[in-house]
């Protein structure tokens, strides 16, 4: 194996040869795909990483961090949804079951919610799903209805979406538990409340998780102090 220093990030094929980047340095590795060292990062690995950026670039983010959720905690939701989780997720929130509530927030302005907040999030949309359908039929004659990308269903809402964050203005990222034959089951959405945009983000947990750490690692985000939007945001 062929060490060598940072350049320009990519991955491309030599050979046999692959390049990826891990820890800070570019590695040739004969017989290996990049897809293949992805896999095998484990989900505790990116926390580490998400917590080393943090406590170089603003510690306080640290104390929101809550401890890891139980089995108890991962199969009550399982049981209120009525769905089986990825289990990136749950490895992923076994060591911190999101944030306290806070204003920094660790997504980009949104804050990792709680197995119990991801709950409550859930059965509001559901609550207040009825009440929308109903004023766009009023209004337009149908059932409310969204413009999504490739591979999402063209909801406004669904059940089968899980909320894993929030900006506190009705936004979240959601997992997509039923996703049209062209997405992937587990796929990462942005959520709207006011927009009918529903944007796919990644196809499952971890690759959305891979990308967060390595824009972290890249200089994509920087922290905001502001009481809304706080934390840890991306760079204008």
């Amino acid at each position: 194996m062929t060490l060598f220093l940072p350049g320009t990030f990519g991955e491309r094929q030599v050979a046999d040869q692959w390049l990826f980047k891990q820890e800070g340095v570019y590695i040739y590795t004969s017989g290996a795909t990049y897809a293949s060292v992805f896999k095998n990062i484990t989900l505790k690995k990116y926390w580490e990483k998400i917590e080393t950026w943090i406590l170089a670039n603003c510690p306080p983010i640290l104390d929101t961090l809550n401890a890891g959720a139980s089995e108890q905690d991962i199969n009550n939701l399982e049981n209120v949804i009525s769905l089986k989780l990825p289990l990136d997720f749950i490895e992923f929130y076994k060591i911190h079951n999101g944030q306290s509530f806070t204003h920094l927030n660790l997504f980009d302005g949104d804050r990792l919610l709680s197995v119990d907040e991801i709950i409550s999030e859930w059965k509001l949309w559901n609550e207040v799903l009825p009440d929308i359908d109903k004023n766009c039929k009023e209004m337009y004659g149908e059932a409310a209805s969204s413009t999504p990308d490739k591979g999402i269903k063209p909801y406004w809402w669904s059940s089968s979406w899980i909320p894993i964050t929030s900006n506190g203005c009705g936004d979240n990222y959601c997992i997509d538990l039923d996703p049209t034959s062209d997405g992937t089951c587990g796929q990462i959405i942005r959520m709207w409340h006011d927009m009918p945009n529903r944007d796919l983000l990644a196809t499952s947990f971890k690759n959305w998780i891979d990308n967060y750490v390595t824009d972290l690692q890249s200089g994509v985000y920087t922290i905001s102090d502001d009481v809304g939007w706080g934390g840890i945001v991306k760079k204008d």
